[in-house]
């Protein structure tokens, strides 16, 4: 193997590639990345085999090869050269890559090709495909609100669900819950799968603000989705299981609606957030037509009051929210202002984009002794 590419075309290969590194496999060869010769560039892939990531370099390809490296140590080698540098690679025997640079020449040991798992790339037609900014706002407004926690691990993962020319993501945890539809760009027959939610933190990074298809392809076996856009694919394992049913946590109606400035109450909310975070972590919101909505805070340290303006209708209530997941909701979704619905102190709080059907999000209420 022995090849030439420009330094900022590697560094940022190298930068998408290696979110995908394993840090902690028992597998030496999952802590490298895979450089292999192929369509007139070099193509970088990495895995912990849950998510892996191709990225095609363009370069100047003399004879071809392959080889791994470790992932880690190449992406800070490339990233200390200057930004309009030269970089040949060439593979010395059987696993030793030799890299140089202008005055600069380093030898780093490597493991062979052959012991890297397959990743599969795109090669199926695919599933459908959706612009990139739409498909990343929707993630964005999403993925969030997915568990951390593995001891359930179909929390872990977004719920996509196909039908027709609609695809709906549903993320929860056990205290909150965001969905939102958006459109596709070729109808497809009714399916749901569960999609790791790491994959898609990965998957709307690389996305632009473009409105340039993504294709998406789901595997015939059901057990992978994979998804394309130009120079760069993510395959995701699937998560098995029957994820929740959401739509009947969905509050059909309520006795309470404020119709609120996101960014004023967010503003409000902030402060809140730092009194209460010295212990329960508790926000307090007060709805009344009278005073529009007063947001609380106390603890030992001390305590906090904000008012914000809202057209309120309905009965005058106060619910306990998570700071977290109000200030979570509040700084993720791309809404000028929101209709807060409310069936009293013990029901879920309704977040709904003013003039915007296709995105909901639901709070659980905390319960407090006042």
């Amino acid at each position: 193997m022995k090849l030439s590419v420009m330094q900022e075309n590697l560094a940022r290969g190298l930068s998408v590639v290696s979110r995908a590194v394993s840090s902690r496999s028992t597998l030496p060869v999952l802590a490298n990345v895979l450089l292999r010769t192929e369509d007139a560039g070099l193509k970088l892939t990495a895995t912990n085999l849950e998510i892996g990531i191709t990225y095609w370099v363009p370069g100047k390809i003399e004879t071809d090869g392959a080889t791994t490296v470790p992932a880690r140590l190449l992406t800070d080698l490339v990233s200390s050269l200057p930004s309009s540098e030269k970089v040949d690679l060439e593979l010395q025997g059987a696993d030793t890559l030799h890299i140089r640079a202008g005055r600069f020449a380093t030898h780093v040991k490597g493991i062979d090709a052959d012991e890297f798992p397959t990743i599969q790339t795109a090669g199926e037609r695919p599933t459908t495909r959706v612009s990139q900014k739409v498909l990343k706002r929707a993630l964005d407004e999403t993925v969030f609100a997915a568990a951390s926690d593995e001891a359930r691990p179909i929390l872990t993962g977004v719920l996509a669900r196909f039908e027709g020319d609609k695809l709906t993501l549903a993320a929860a945890d056990n205290y909150r819950i965001a969905v939102r539809t958006i459109d596709i760009l070729d109808p497809v027959e009714s399916a749901s799968v569960v999609i790791p939610a790491r994959a898609l933190n990965e998957l709307s990074r690389i996305l632009a603000d473009t409105d340039d298809p993504v294709e998406l392809v789901l595997a015939q076996a059901k057990n992978q989705v994979l998804f394309h856009l130009e120079g760069v694919d993510i395959v995701s394992r699937l998560i098995d299981g029957q994820f929740p049913n959401y739509q009947q946590v969905l509050p059909a109606a309520h006795t309470t609606s404020a119709e609120i400035d996101r960014e004023e109450l967010l503003r409000a909310v902030r402060p809140a957030a730092l009194i209460a975070s010295s212990s329960a972590n508790i926000v307090k919101l007060a709805v009344s037509a009278e005073a529009g909505v007063v947001v609380t805070a106390t603890a030992e340290v001390g305590d906090y009051t904000g008012d914000v303006e809202a057209t309120v209708e309905g009965d005058a209530t106060t619910i306990a929210f998570n700071a977290r997941y109000l200030n979570d909701v509040l700084s993720n979704v791309q809404a000028d202002r929101f209709a807060l619905e409310l069936n009293g102190p013990l029901s879920p709080g309704v977040f709904r984009p003013v003039g915007d059907d296709a995105y909901v999000h639901v709070v659980m209420p905390v319960r407090t002794t006042s």
